[in-house]
């Protein structure tokens, strides 16, 4: 998963390189939540961004309002729960994080399903941690 990880984060082009990289949350086969350091290449990039990844669509989010894993993971999780709403109701998706199906009921009931999975089984687990 941390080659997944670091693929999505490379992918961009505001990304130049990776300083470094820490495991925040891992649950093999799952979930990853990874934190890079990066060299930005845009001005407003942040040189930290937490990465998740796994058996669901990858996702790059900032720390400005995650200061550690957890929180990383609960911004995940809402950010897809936004999607699947919209995909839902067939409403767009283009200003949305991205998911690469198409945004339908059936994709959204799929993804819908893994995000009550990651909140009750795992996230869970971090609740002092979302407190922060």
């Amino acid at each position: 998963m941390l080659a997944e990880a670091l693929s999505e984060i490379t992918f961009y082009n505001w990304c130049g390189a990776v300083y470094e990289s820490y495991v925040g949350i891992y649950y093999e086969g799952i979930v990853g939540v990874f934190l890079f350091k990066i060299q930005p290449l845009r001005d407003g990039v942040d040189e930290w961004v937490w990465v998740v990844v796994g058996d669901l669509p990858p996702l790059y989010i900032t720390c400005e309002d995650c200061p550690n894993a957890a929180c990383a993971l609960d911004g995940y999780i809402g950010a897809m729960q936004e999607w699947v709403e919209a995909a839902e109701k067939g409403a767009p998706v283009e200003k949305l994080a991205p998911v690469n199906v198409p945004a339908n009921p059936e994709n959204a009931n799929k993804l819908k399903s893994r995000l009550l999975m990651l909140d009750e089984k795992i996230l869970s687990f971090y609740q002092d941690d979302l407190g922060e």
